[in-house]
C-alpha cells in the first residue's frame, strides 16, 4: 500500500508537469487546430520521444551528470530560447498573414509541414528544453531513493511513457476535432497572436533565467 502510494505521487507530479499549459502542449494544440489531427499527432510523437530520451537518462544518471556541468545546460538554455523564439516568429507571422479559409468548411491556414518534420520539431522542443532535464532528475530522485531496484525504475518509467502518450496525444486529438478547428478559423489570428506572445515570453525568459 505504501508502495502504491508512493507511485500514486509521481504520478501525480508527472501528470501535473506535462499536461499543464507550457510551450510543448501549445505547440501541439496550435498545429492540430491549424493542420488536423495528424499532424498534430507527428507533433506529439516528437514530444513523446524527447520526454522518454530525458526520462531514461534520468533513470540511468546521465542526466544529473549533465546537470553538473553549467556549461551543458546554458548550451540547452540558449538552444531552447532561441527555438521558442523561432516558434514566436512562426505565430506572429501566422497572425499577420491572410487567413486562406473558404465557406465550403473548416480550413488550414497553409500547407500542413510533412509529419518527420513535425516530429523533428517536437523532438528538438523538447531535448533544448533544460527544464525538462531538471524536471525528470526531480520527479526520478523523488520516485527512486537512493537505492532503487530495477523493478522501480522499469515501473516509474513505463507508467510516465503510458501517461506521456495519453497527454500528448490527447491534446493532439481534441484540439484537432471539428468544434476546435472551426474555432480556430473564427479566430486564427488571435490564437496565433497569443501563441506568438507566450513563446516570446518563454524564450525571452529562459534565456534570461539562472539555473
Amino acid at each position: 500500500m505504501e508502495n502504491f502510494n508512493h507511485l500514486l505521487v509521481v504520478f501525480t507530479a508527472y501528470v501535473i508537469a506535462a499536461g499543464s499549459p507550457g510551450p510543448s502542449t501549445l505547440r501541439i494544440m496550435g498545429v492540430a487546430m491549424n493542420h488536423g489531427r495528424r499532424a498534430g499527432l507527428a507533433l506529439a510523437a516528437g514530444v513523446i520521444s524527447g520526454s522518454l530520451f530525458w526520462g531514461l537518462s534520468a533513470a540511468t544518471g546521465v542526466s544529473a551528470l549533465l546537470a553538473r556541468y553549467a556549461e551543458a545546460l546554458i548550451f540547452l538554455k540558449i538552444c531552447g530560447g532561441l527555438y521558442l523564439l523561432y516558434l514566436a516568429g512562426r505565430a506572429a507571422q501566422n497572425a499577420l498573414s491572410s487567413n486562406p479559409a473558404t465557406s465550403t468548411g473548416p480550413a488550414r491556414s497553409d500547407t500542413p509541414p510533412s509529419s518527420a518534420a513535425l516530429y523533428r520539431h517536437g523532438l528538438i522542443m523538447h531535448l533544448a528544453n533544460p527544464k525538462a532535464v531538471l524536471a525528470w532528475i526531480a520527479l526520478v530522485t523523488l520516485g527512486l531513493g537512493a537505492e532503487p531496484s530495477w523493478h522501480d525504475v522499469a515501473t516509474i518509467l513505463a507508467g510516465c511513457a503510458i501517461l506521456s502518450v495519453m497527454i500528448f496525444t490527447g491534446y493532439a486529438v481534441v484540439f484537432s476535432t471539428e468544434p476546435m478547428i472551426r474555432l480556430y478559423r473564427r479566430a486564427r489570428r488571435g490564437i496565433e497572436g497569443v501563441l506568438a506572445a507566450f513563446f516570446g515570453f518563454a524564450g525571452l525568459r529562459l534565456l534570461m533565467s539562472r539555473f
